[in-house]
């Protein structure tokens, strides 16, 4: 049997990958890049973890880029695979998380045809990428490699999506890769920081809304240092909450589903709002009302890398346009003789740890008490990923996201993230603590990516948070049309998730009461490898803010 060589083309598009800093790439194997595939095989830069649906791919390759800030890079197949990755997609745009995903496409002689699983990907993907595009020409894949890397990572960080004719990845090239490339690095001008320092000096009740777009190491502790040096309560956006330690003397809590009543009270009430990083979107501003859309007695200062968000929703007194790193570096080495010292950092912290701190209730399994528990027993950087449902507040409540990065879940509220983050998490970071927590719909969106945990000698411990029902969709439901009678489609019949965790070849134990969970989780600590903990509680729990079907019931 004659050996084939791998096509020149397909080489270099792995080459390209490699130039750019590409460490590992997600992907359910396809017949329309199996090229690529090939070429992938013959090299050992790049890791290639084999997952068991696009959706997980998708969301594993957009976790990775939220973790490094360079893309995480997917590779999935033409028609179901494409539409299946797209939720990812559609996460890393909401999200601003760089991530590529590379679609094998039909061959060329095949196109407009609708051949078999023929999608127009530009189209399909244009409104929820920040680039799509298809590569007829073998010899500018550098080009479009680099045009992608560049495209995710600068100004606000996105997805792109790229589609891979069939045919032109067995064609022959004599290109070569283009060099690495980096984020701009914009800092803000002088006059804007003094302009910033004068806004503030003028305020008398302050507040930063921080994390997104971009943020990393170097901002949280610069950005940390200028705020606790002035005194200003700093809140963090949606699911941003380890863009500043908890344990900073200024941290005021976290914005979005469920936050602290106070801290919307002091949001609402600032006559100066610094958000930096914040795009304001309407999960962080609860309907862009906290602070209010406009308002006469409040200032704005916006800091974000990219000009088309500023004054795109909320309007800004002053619009900086500029790196978060740059901009808080720039802060915390501010020095213009003036002393600015406010007592609300104290404050809001305060009242933020009383909200943060769980008081028993009588339920068999208080959700509040095992979180406080997880935090008295783990590691305080681990990583908590989390998909979408009422689940999640226990933890953005009383969880405290001390590391970075070490809150990965979706600003956009899709379910099934949780589980594919944590098993990208758990091979990003292989020294850490990773939790997956999950509820029971939430888990079963994307559950079967277990397997890719063990496959891949992953160690994470996954929590599934079992009420036997769609639970969010429960609490409103309640809310508009609430008694027995009037609840459709929310129900729930679920399997024995400790056994199924068990088939896949994990450890697992079952959790009714709070004491079955803190020994589970004493005995999941012990060990490595795939841990999962089923946790069933009672309907009557709906939420970490106290909501309950009883209570909504009786309004």
């Amino acid at each position: 049997m004659t050996t084939r060589p791998t096509p020149a083309a397909a080489k270099l598009l792995v080459d390209c990958l490699i130039e750019q800093g590409c460490e590992r790439i997600f992907t359910v194997p396809g017949e329309s890049f199996l090229q690529v595939l090939d070429a992938l095989g013959q090299q050992d830069t790049i890791d290639l973890v084999t997952c068991r649906q696009e959706g997980g791919v998708a969301m594993m390759a957009c976790a990775d880029g939220a973790m490094t800030q360079r893309p995480g890079v997917a590779f999935v197949t033409r028609g179901p695979g494409a539409t299946n990755a797209s939720i990812g997609v559609h996460v890393a745009m909401q999200d601003s998380q760089p991530m590529i995903l590379f679609v094998g496409d039909v061959d060329s002689e095949m196109r407009d045809r609708e051949g078999f699983q023929e999608v127009d990907f530009a189209a399909f993907f244009g409104p929820i990428a920040k680039w799509a595009a298809r590569i007829d020409s073998a010899d500018r894949i550098p080009e479009y490699v680099a045009r992608a890397y560049a495209t995710a990572i600068s100004g606000r960080p996105g997805p792109v999506v790229l589609a891979l004719p069939e045919d032109m990845l067995s064609r022959e090239t004599s290109a070569t890769p283009r060099p690495r490339v980096e984020r701009p690095a914009q800092a803000p001008c002088p006059d804007a920081m003094q302009a910033v320092m004068a806004l503030i000096a003028d305020a008398a009740s302050p507040i930063a809304i921080v994390g997104g777009a971009g943020w990393n190491a170097k901002a949280r502790e610069y950005f940390q240092l200028f705020a606790e040096r002035l005194g200003i309560p700093v809140a963090t956006a949606f699911r941003r909450q380890d863009a500043i330690s908890p344990s900073s003397s200024v941290y005021a809590g976290n914005l979005g589903y469920g936050p602290n009543p106070k801290l919307v009270n002091r949001v609402k009430g600032a006559d100066l709002v610094l958000a930096v990083g914040a795009r304001l979107g309407e999960a962080t501003t609860d309907g862009y009302t906290v602070p209010p859309l406009v308002a006469e007695d409040r200032k704005l200062i916006h800091v974000h890398p990219d000009p088309n968000e500023l004054n795109s929703v909320y309007p800004a007194d002053l619009a900086i346009c500029a790196e978060m790193d740059e901009f808080a570096e720039s802060a915390a080495l501010w020095d213009d003789g003036d002393a600015i010292d406010f007592d609300a950092g104290a404050d809001a912290h305060a009242e933020w740890n009383a909200w943060a701190t769980a008081q028993p209730t009588d339920y068999l399994l208080d959700m509040g008490q095992c979180v406080q528990f997880m935090r008295d027993t783990l590691p305080t950087d681990t990583i908590i990923c989390n998909g979408a449902g009422n689940f999640a507040g226990w933890w953005h409540r009383y969880w405290r996201y001390e590391g970075f990065p070490s809150q990965l879940a979706p600003t956009c509220g899709a379910m099934g993230y949780g589980v594919p983050a944590a098993v990208a998490a758990a091979l990003r970071y292989p020294q850490r603590t990773v939790v997956a927590v999950a509820g029971d719909g939430d888990f079963l969106m994307n559950g079967q990516e277990l397997a890719t945990a063990v496959q891949h000698d992953a160690n994470l411990i996954v929590i599934v948070v079992d009420n036997s029902a769609y639970g969010t969709i429960r609490m409103h439901q309640e809310r508009e049309f609430p008694g027995e009678e009037r609840i459709s489609g929310t129900r729930l019949a679920n399997p024995d998730f400790a056994a199924l965790a068990s088939a896949y070849g994990g450890w697992s134990a079952t959790a009714a009461t709070t004491q079955e969970f803190k020994d589970a989780l004493g005995a999941a600590k012990g060990r490595t490898g795939l841990r999962l903990i089923h946790c069933k509680i009672e309907i009557e729990q709906l939420a970490a803010s106290g909501a309950t079907v009883s209570g909504l019931r009786s309004r």
